[in-house]
């Protein structure tokens, strides 16, 4: 993968539709690893800017990590202000959204 290709993740919703999300950074908190999603419409772009957080799982040596649903609230709110925090350290000043294609 080259520095300007994303990497991405497809969900499996309730209702069994698939969802292809961007992954925007994958983090620390509390000493266990979540990660950010950015969900994308069928143009691949991000219909809202609304971002899924979830718990990354290890599934062992060889698999795919998998993901559980935060449930409780205080460990989102506490994930949810690592993620903010994470995103107020980036620099996003430099991009130029007229040049965006």
């Amino acid at each position: 993968m080259n520095e300007n290709e994303s990497l991405t993740v497809t969900l499996t919703l309730d209702n069994d539709e698939e969802l292809e999300c961007d992954v925007l950074t994958i983090f620390e908190t509390d000493g266990k690893q979540y990660i950010a999603l950015l969900p994308l419409n069928d143009e691949g772009e991000s219909d809202d800017g609304q971002i899924y957080l979830y718990r990354l799982t290890d599934n062992g040596e060889g698999e795919e990590p998998g993901l559980e649903n935060i449930i409780d609230d205080e460990e989102f709110d506490r994930v949810s202000e690592a993620f903010n925090d994470w995103m107020e350290q980036q620099d996003f000043g430099d991009i130029d959204l007229d040049d965006m294609e």
